[in-house]
């Protein structure tokens, strides 16, 4: 038998390779030039598993970098739309409708989202990153249009001049809720020279007749918003007294006026006369909360008097409910309940006529002055604590259940419910002297409105509900207009109501 002797893998590979292989080029630049030119097309690579390269180049999966990228433009879309999580705390949630609007638009351009609407994208974040289409996964470097999924929208227009697709002209089209535009700046601003800078204080009020009444030192004024006419209506000099405490009754008719004495004196505002003085406080009157004929006053004593200017006593009822001054009182829309706050953090809720409380809640840690009844839902409380809580605290009268607590930051002096909108308004003190509008029930802050170098220690409302007025210890008044103006109420068309086709 002939045995014959194999040669070697890389020599028979060799014997086999061509002359003038791709794998090893002709070293002389003009046997290159001829071969190419001799050539026109490229020989076939040989596609034997034993030939390699002498570099290596890894295969690059595309969807690295198109999910980094995803991610970016989601987290950057979701802070427009949620606000930073990390300074949630203590930063405000804010939206911007354009920033939002512009992030979802490279959404849909860049990787494929198809958005139509701002509520499929807060749609997406509340159920989770489960639901995300998939990303297309062809080629990166491609030379024809990708086919596009069948999402039973119909296809954009051969003929279409717009550069961007038919999403994401939807999400242009698409209806947006208009921003509230606020004004940061005061439009009227008022001196008003020794206004006490006193956080137990009441000193300001406004009337549905659209009168305002201040309190400084031992003189009380009354400014008409309507003329801007200014009247002195008493001065306590000659008395040794001092106004600490306004509020008006009878629709604004008359006035009811507490003194640093423990009096409290009831004035005709349109005779700019004295009525009459009751007495029965042996320290000053801090508040007062009048409905009809009757007030209601608190006093540094920790008692708190029901009077009737009709009648000849100084006081009808008498309670001592707090351990501390009473500085904050308000009566519900109803006009059946009573909420009184106090010098001994305690928030207690009155019925009419009655010497108990009916509610106590004793969840802030300072003073309770800021009260604020919701003329929206029927037993909701607001209050707000001094310098050491600084929270707005939301009560249920009606089951005496605690509902909301938001930390602000700063002292709360005043809260004010909004007459046309779910939204409230609180000014501060220590240390931020600022004034903030908040959207219910989210506790949403909607505007942050400076302007005072002091406390803002007085707030006061417009009888339309449109206009704030605010006092501090800058001894200035400032009027804001913070507040939706409201909308004339439309007779009703229909058939069935007889009354409107009278003429």
């Amino acid at each position: 038998m002939l045995l014959t002797q194999k040669a070697p893998c890389s020599e028979r590979a060799a014997s086999k390779r061509p002359a003038s292989s791709p794998l090893r080029p002709e070293k002389d630049p003009a046997k290159r030039l001829a071969w190419a030119t001799a050539s026109p097309t490229r020989p076939p690579r040989d596609c034997r598993s034993d030939n390699y390269s002498d570099r290596f180049i890894p295969c690059r999966d595309r969807s690295v970098g198109v999910a980094a990228r995803e991610k970016l433009l989601e987290r950057s879309a979701f802070e427009s739309l949620h606000g930073n999580e990390s300074n949630q705390q203590n930063k405000p949630q804010t939206t911007d409708p354009k920033r939002m609007t512009y992030n979802l638009l490279l959404k849909n351009e860049l990787l494929g989202t198809r958005l139509e609407d701002f509520k499929d994208h807060q749609e997406q974040f509340r159920i989770g990153n489960s639901t995300r289409q998939p990303l297309d996964r062809d080629n990166l470097f491609r030379f024809k249009e990708a086919k596009r999924r069948n999402s039973g929208h119909s296809a954009q227009s051969p003929y279409s001049l717009t550069p961007v697709s038919i999403e994401s002209q939807r999400l242009l089209m698409a209806p947006t809720k208009e921003a509230r535009n606020v004004s940061k700046t005061p439009f009227k601003v008022l001196d008003a020279p020794d206004l006490q800078d006193d956080f137990y204080l009441n000193l300001l009020d406004w009337s549905s007749q659209n009168v305002i009444c201040v309190g400084l030192g031992s003189s009380a004024y009354l400014w008409s918003a309507g003329t801007c006419k200014v009247t002195k209506l008493c001065d306590l000099t000659l008395t040794d007294d001092s106004v600490t405490s306004v509020n008006f009754l009878n629709r604004g008719s008359q006035l009811a006026l507490g003194t640093s004495n423990g009096l409290v004196h009831i004035w005709d505002c349109q005779a700019s006369k004295r009525i009459r003085t009751m007495r029965g406080h042996t320290a000053r009157v801090g508040s007062l909360a009048g409905l009809g004929n009757s007030v209601v006053s608190g006093s540094r004593d920790c008692s708190i008097l029901w009077r009737d200017v009709r009648k000849p006593g100084d006081f009808v009822q008498k309670m001592k409910p707090h351990e501390h001054e009473v500085c904050g009182l308000k009566w519900a829309p109803d006009e059946t309940h009573l909420a009184s706050g106090g010098n001994d953090n305690k928030l207690l809720v009155f019925r009419a006529g009655y010497n108990n409380p009916v509610q106590r809640f004793l969840g802030h840690c300072a003073a309770v002055k800021a009260i604020a009844w919701s003329p929206h839902q029927h037993g909701l409380l607001a209050s707000g604590g001094g310098t050491a809580d600084q929270t707005i605290r939301f009560w249920n009268t009606v089951t005496g259940a605690p509902l909301q607590v938001v930390d602000t930051k700063s002292q709360v002096c005043n809260l004010a419910w909004s007459k046309t909108a779910n939204e409230i308004v609180s000014t501060h003190g220590y240390s931020q002297n600022q004034i903030l509008l908040w959207k219910c029930p989210s506790m949403t802050q909607v505007a942050k409105l400076t302007g005072h170098s002091c406390r803002v220690l007085y707030l006061g409302m417009s009888p339309d509900g449109q206009t704030i007025v605010t006092g501090a210890g800058d001894e200035t008044l400032r009027f804001w207009n913070v507040f939706k103006k409201p909308t004339s109420a439309r007779l009703p068309t229909s058939v069935l109501v007889p009354f409107t086709h009278i003429r």
